[in-house]
């Protein structure tokens, strides 16, 4: 695990690197009886679902996440019927946009009865690996961050990010390094947060702006964020949303360099970053 390297030295909350962190067995015992939740967006996904569900069952069987929420964003090809199948809760999001259907997802989970303790976002298409859920939340749970990133950029298979994508990750952390003040490598989707952390970014992009928003806010805000190392795979199956057609990437990038500079002026002009 690598934390930012603006938050409390040595380590993530102050603890030495080493010293009991990331201990399995002591992982495992931090999650039991811990509400984790799942939130995965989807867009005409109905050729991972079934393999994904099946890569989550170990996860749902074992405690280690209490509800799988899929958030629907207008899927034509029955993506939202599989996900009911497989037992999650499907909600539906007809404004088109990545984060539209994250929204949505966290109003529903915000209705229980009781809230999770950590939200982890997941995207639908097996890229990144859902055995590494239990490595990314468990800074969490001891408490020691309110973030974690996972982060693609080493443990990335080659060709699953291509050129602009890697171009475009460091165009980007650069940015947030020199107007935020903090430190990433990645803008990788698969991250958790704790709920109350989430609560206070208030978090408003309804677009491919919206993991680059999480991150921003919390540099501007200094909430405490870790990184760990995660693999990620090309996709097995369809087309990527962004880096499958030139339009799409090209979307993206503007709209995460427009979310990170507007955040730091509404910043600098005296506006929390909550509060966009």
């Amino acid at each position: 695990m690598s934390a930012s390297t603006d938050g409390p030295a040595p380590g993530v909350g102050g603890r030495p690197p080493g010293d009991g962190a990331g201990d399995p067995a002591a992982d495992r015992d931090a999650r039991t009886g811990r509400r984790v939740d799942l939130l995965i967006p989807v867009f005409n996904e109905a050729e991972s679902l079934p393999a994904l569900f099946e890569a989550l069952a170990p996860l749902r069987a074992d405690g280690t996440v209490r509800t799988v929420v899929i958030a629907d964003n207008g899927s034509t090809d029955g993506s939202a019927a599989i996900a009911r199948h497989h037992g999650a809760v499907v909600v539906c999001e007809a404004r088109r946009g990545y984060g539209s259907a994250c929204l949505r997802g966290i109003a529903a989970l915000a209705g229980q009865a009781e809230p999770p303790e950590a939200l982890v976002f997941l995207d639908a298409d097996l890229s990144d690996d859902p055995s590494m859920l239990p490595e990314l939340v468990a800074p969490i749970l001891r408490g020691e961050a309110v973030i974690v990133i996972g982060s693609r950029v080493k443990c990335a298979e080659p060709g699953a990010l291509n050129m602009v994508q890697r171009f475009g990750n460091r165009l980007a952390c650069a940015l947030m390094r020199v107007l935020g003040g903090r430190a990433y490598s990645d803008l990788g989707p698969f991250r958790a947060i704790r709920w109350e952390a989430l609560q206070e970014l208030r978090m408003a992009d309804p677009t491919w702006g919206w993991t680059v928003e999480m991150q921003m806010k919390a540099a501007l805000l200094g909430l405490p964020v870790a990184e760990i190392d995660v693999p990620y795979r090309r996709r097995r199956q369809g087309r990527s949303k962004i880096s499958g057609t030139v339009g799409g990437v090209l979307r993206a990038g503007t709209r995460i360099i427009v979310t990170i500079v507007a955040l730091r002026c509404s910043f600098r002009a005296g506006r929390p970053p909550g509060a966009a």
